[in-house]
């Protein structure tokens, strides 16, 4: 599916992330990759990128720094002369922004959080146009968390995942005539380090459990991992400005089969007495 492309997969950490998944779903399917890692993570990178099927380099990406940006192209320009894909799976909100300080989170908290998880997609996408205009187009697709509703503790970093699909409209109208495709992938929870840091994250899990029509293991990336994959490929030409959810079918009901029936029998019991 993705053999003869060359993809950049951003934001790998460790091996239990979506972005060293979806490398290694892409390198199974023929794809060429390089990764990316930043500061003290670095290390982490390196390991993980060992681990794939076969070891990918690793560039050193801060996504607020210009220059870092710069020397990644000219990396990648240096390597390929053009590149097909990549993926954006950079997300950062301080602790003051999340774990229900919503109200009194200063803006420079805010700031950041917007900055590092939804306007980097667009520092990206700007960055590797060229190389993607040298191959003639490409696909972008960045990792999305639902927003479409308030969730508890999720705070500036919902509010920063709006505006990513924001984002991701206006790159989809604006890169469209380079035959470039901006798409967002809509996770489910998973039990990444990043998640796990989000405070109240296994509320979270605990109401996939019971709404998810198909189920849902937050132990498992490959579902997530494969679909960005079919968006980093052939197979989604057509598609742009999109948001495909892969979330056991959880966006598309109000409430699981036993969802509030545990609090109404405990009233009926209640009127018994």
């Amino acid at each position: 599916m993705l053999s003869g492309k060359r993809l950049l997969i951003t934001g790998v950490l460790t091996d239990d992330s979506i972005a060293w998944h979806t490398a290694r779903v892409a390198q199974e399917q023929g794809a060429d990759i390089v990764l990316t890692g930043f500061g003290r993570g670095l290390s982490l990178t390196r390991r993980s990128a060992k681990r794939l099927p076969n070891e990918a380099d690793v560039y050193e990406l801060d996504i607020n720094d210009p220059a870092h940006m710069d020397a990644l192209v000219a990396q990648l320009d240096d390597r390929w002369g053009g590149i097909d894909g990549a993926l954006h799976a950079i997300a950062f909100a301080p602790n003051d922004a999340l774990g229900g300080e919503f109200l009194d989170t200063p803006a420079e908290s805010a700031g950041t959080a917007f900055l590092t998880s939804a306007f980097s997609y667009k520092t990206l996408a700007v960055g590797l146009r060229p190389l993607m205009l040298k191959a003639g187009g490409g696909a972008l697709v960045a990792l999305d968390f639902d927003n479409s509703s308030a969730w508890p503790a999720y705070d500036w970093m919902g509010v920063s995942k709006s505006a990513l699909q924001s984002v991701n409209r206006y790159l989809a109208q604006y890169l469209g005539a380079d035959n470039i495709r901006a798409n967002l992938v809509s996770a489910g929870p998973l039990g990444t380090i990043a998640a796990k840091s989000i405070p109240g994250f296994v509320q979270f899990e605990n109401l996939w459990q019971i709404r998810a029509p198909l189920g849902w293991d937050p132990r498992d990336p490959e579902p997530v991992a494969k679909m960005a994959c079919v968006l980093l490929s052939d197979f989604a030409a057509s598609t742009s400005g999109e948001i495909v959810h892969v979330d056991g079918g959880f966006h598309a009901v109000a409430a699981g089969d036993t969802e509030g029936l545990l609090a109404v029998a405990s009233a009926v019991e209640g009127d018994e007495d």
